[in-house]
């Protein structure tokens, strides 16, 4: 393929061919990308403009509405609405009341249109050398993520200027020509948001200086400008508001996620909070930008103009979401010396900025502190401590491969083995696999209650119906068994009590300690077993959405005790504080059953001894007993359950091929005798 690309001819026809081959799943694969990203570009506005009128744009309407700031006589700042420079509001205000409606057409295709040269710029800025597929893929890749961050999709939404000074940034460094053009749109960045000043000493300390002149003469004139033609609102924005602070809404809202943000809302306030704002503030911009002209003078300015992205995030006194485009940025930055750790930084970025801050760390009160301020953290982090590769480190273009076992063939030829569920034997990385788990089960949470429509008592009606159903079919077989076995358990108090034990503990204990143990032992098996678990979840979720069902517990008239949770009322049933936060009509198939089976059955392959099959095998069977002996489940959800779990393996050993043997030490064969294949290919 080489060859061809550089004129030459191929050694043979069997070159040439697959040549063309690769060149055609790469138009093939960079078509569907674009269609990804033309997917989502359609999807936002859509959500923009099918929303109400008085929901969306709402930024803007505080502009240009018909109480918008703009409207009103005296300050801009008088109605604390408007936050922007004085610059800023000079600008807008040729706007007026009669072309409201078109404007907010026109803003919103307009602000997509800059999203996409954004995704443009930042293809083409990626530090070179950079091969042919990545070039051909970085545009709809970029723009794609951009499309599904949330400072993107807010901006979109409420109609707010952000994307314009980071893209004036990237333009001025990496798309015009001469450095006073550079400087002159730095400058006009710095006159929309006063943090873009940042970028000053990245050039000046990077040889640009002319740049850095060109900008400073033009934010000074802007501003001058502005001061000029609004000199009460410039005195109040330079002056009694600092540049801006306290503008806007309270300073400890969760949406700022600045280092200020932080600190307030860990409870400091007064001069202790100013001053350790002002040195930890002076720290971060002094190893930041640091690192940022190393890494510019490495040749990785995109990744340096990222990072000083992330300094002005973590100084500003306010750095609200939509401000954050910069944390997305920094992606671009190689980390890792092997291939697994590789995908490590680019996931948690991704995740932190598409997702919201609850889906990624659990709700606990010990955690608040780090799930308020998880952007802020990655910001910081990728400011001050990633360790990003050097270009002319022997890992950045050739991390360390991974040990993958003896390929295999597909089992059909139309259904291939896919790559990421590789046959590997070494370890994954932990920090990616636990965010992963993490992200994972809060998805599933999520897709489980709003099975039913969003509230925990959606969808009863149905469910009790299903109910009726599964409830014949078992009458039919003989099975309905759960009233009689409820009852006899409910009166003995030992056997009640250990099975409401039993069902509200080992449910998460036993698959997490299984997992854990696998990783740590058996990593190749780890990947196996992992694999078979997530597609037996991801159907189960399919069921759940389907198949709404209430368990014997929620069934009127059946009279099942909750063992666990007391005697309900069907129509506001309580079982704790999870009674807002999930799907009690999430029944078949029971996942209870599911998962304590896919524990069993991944025990009883892999354990070395007996008695540990036994015991792995005894989980399921106390599981089955817990769940019909509580009320939460009919016999026939855990043969849905069993169902998943088959199916879930079975797709496993499809995708992925037969679960792979540990590596075999080395042993001395006699040169007479053929050598078998190590299985080893660099990933």
């Amino acid at each position: 393929m080489a060859n061809v690309e550089h004129g030459g001819t191929a050694g043979n026809a069997f070159g040439a061919g697959a040549a063309e081959s690769a060149r055609a799943r790469l138009r093939a694969i960079r078509i569907g990308l674009w269609v990804i990203a033309a997917v989502l570009a359609i999807r936002q506005v859509t959500v923009v403009l099918s929303t109400p009128k008085g929901e969306r744009l709402t930024d803007l309407e505080t502009w240009v509405g018909p109480n918008g700031v703009l409207h009103v006589k005296g300050s801009l700042y008088d109605s604390t609405q408007f936050t922007g420079t004085p610059f800023g509001g000079l600008v807008l205000k040729p706007l007026t009341r009669a072309a409201e409606q078109a404007l907010g057409w026109g803003w919103t295709f307009g602000s997509l249109s800059l999203v996409v040269v954004l995704g443009l710029v930042v293809a083409r800025a990626l530090p070179h050398p950079v091969s042919r597929r990545t070039a051909l893929l970085a545009a709809p890749v970029a723009i794609s993520l951009l499309m599904l961050s949330l400072p993107v999709r807010n901006a979109l939404y409420l109609g707010q200027t952000s994307i314009i000074p980071v893209l004036l940034v990237l333009l001025g460094c990496f798309a015009v020509r001469g450095e006073r053009a550079s400087g002159l749109l730095i400058g006009v960045a710095a006159a929309l948001q006063p943090t873009m000043l940042l970028f000053a000493p990245l050039l000046w300390f990077t040889g640009r200086r002319r740049a850095v002149e060109s900008s400073a003469i033009t934010f000074a004139g802007l501003g001058a400008l502005a001061w000029a033609a609004m000199p009460h609102d410039s005195t109040t924005y330079w002056v009694h508001h600092l540049a801006g602070v306290g503008l806007g809404g309270d300073a400890d809202d969760l949406s700022n996620q600045s280092l200020h943000g932080a600190l307030l809302r860990l409870g400091l306030n007064g001069p202790l909070e100013i001053t350790l704002f002002l040195l930890l503030g002076a720290a971060v911009a002094a190893l930041g930008l640091r690192r940022a002209i190393r890494y510019a003078r490495d040749g990785q300015l995109l990744l340096a103009v990222a990072i000083t992205g992330c300094v002005a995030v973590v100084v500003s006194p306010t750095s609200w979401q939509h401000q954050l485009l910069w944390v997305l940025l920094a992606l671009v930055g190689r980390v890792g010396k092997k291939t697994s750790d590789r995908p490590m930084w680019p996931v948690a970025v991704i995740l932190v900025m598409t997702l919201p801050a609850k889906m990624m760390l659990p709700n606990m009160a010990a955690l608040f502190p780090l799930r308020d301020n998880v952007v802020l953290l990655a910001a910081l982090a990728a400011a001050t401590i990633v360790p990003f590769l050097s270009r002319t480190s022997e890992y950045y273009r050739a991390p360390i491969p991974t040990d993958y076992a003896r390929p295999v063939p597909t089992r059909w030829k139309r259904v291939p083995l896919l790559p990421f569920l590789g046959r590997v034997f070494t370890r994954p990385n932990l920090l990616l696999e636990l965010l992963l788990i993490r992200v994972g089960y809060s998805a599933y949470q999520q897709v489980r209650l709003a099975a039913t429509g969003g509230t925990s008592a959606g969808g009863r009606a149905t469910a009790e119906h299903h109910g009726d159903q599964i409830l014949s079919i078992e009458r039919f077989l003989h099975i309905d068994i759960e009233h009689w076995v409820n009852h006899a358990v409910f009166k003995v108090e030992w056997l009640r009590d250990f099975f409401d034990f039993y069902y509200e503990s080992f449910h998460f204990v036993v698959p997490l300690t299984v997992l854990a143990v696998l990783y740590a032992r058996r990593p190749g098996d780890y990947r196996w077993a992992r694999s078979a678990l997530g597609f037996t979840t991801l159907i189960a979720l399919l069921g759940f959405w389907l198949f709404p069902l209430a368990p014997p517990r929620l069934m009127p008239g059946l009279g099942v005790v909750d063992t666990v949770h007391g005697v309900q009322d069907f129509s506001k049933p309580d079982y704790g504080t999870l009674t807002a936060l999930t799907n009690q009509y999430a029944a078949m198939p029971s996942l209870h059953f599911g998962w304590s089976l896919w524990c069993g059955v991944v025990i009883a392959v892999l354990a070395p001894k007996w008695w540990m099959k036994a015991l792995g095998l005894l989980h399921p069977l106390f599981t089955v007993s817990a769940i019909v002996a509580t009320g939460n489940h009919w016999v026939l959800d855990a043969v849905g359950g069993a169902a998943v779990v088959g199916v879930g393996f079975g797709l496993t050993h499809l995708l992925q091929g037969p679960r792979p043997r540990p590596l075999m030490k080395p042993v001395e064969v006699s040169m007479k005798e053929p050598v078998p294949a190590t299985g080893r290919t660099p990933s």
